[in-house]
């Protein structure tokens, strides 16, 4: 879902090989990124992890765009898009998922700075991730290294906020 009063872009193009897709409904192929325990663990927590059903799935992805705007990460590969992982955008939350095998490739970290020249874009003074686990050293390297500054201490680990200039 846009933003109140913003159209959601149904793409924005980080550089030739990574681009944007807004969420459209279709979510199937991004079921096998929701199975694996300890990649489940970094987004809903350690001993909670459980693989999603696709009926969980759609329902994620339907909170997600009712509470922002909500991509699937694109890469080119031969000619093709092919998705990659998920982030959503609004003030208060960036909630962000690469696919294993795409990781540690500088992917994660073009996304959040196109977010935050988008964040710019719409004016935003600041904008946060609600919590990062204590134990999930890559999103915490991945936002320190876009310039957000932690928190506060949450129940497992931290809040991240960007002031925007």
């Amino acid at each position: 879902m846009p933003i109140e009063k913003i159209k959601q872009p149904d793409y924005i193009n980080i550089d030739y090989w990574l681009r944007l897709k807004a969420y459209s409904g279709n979510c199937e192929f991004a079921y096998d990124w929701y199975q694996d325990i300890d990649s489940l663990e970094l987004i809903d927590g350690k001993g909670k992890a459980v693989p999603y059903t696709l009926k969980r799935l759609r329902n994620m992805y339907d909170y997600l765009d009712k509470h922002g705007e909500l991509y699937f990460i694109e890469k080119k590969i031969n000619g093709n898009y092919i998705p990659v992982g998920d982030v959503t955008f609004w003030k208060d939350d960036i909630p962000i998922v690469i696919s294993k095998e795409y990781r540690n490739q500088g992917i994660g970290k073009k996304v959040i700075q196109c977010l935050i020249e988008r964040a710019k874009k719409l004016t935003y003074k600041q904008i946060g991730v609600r919590e990062i686990y204590n134990y999930n050293i890559g999103s915490q390297k991945l936002f320190l290294g876009c310039g957000f500054k932690m928190g506060a201490l949450t129940e497992n680990g931290a809040s991240y906020t960007l002031h925007i200039k």
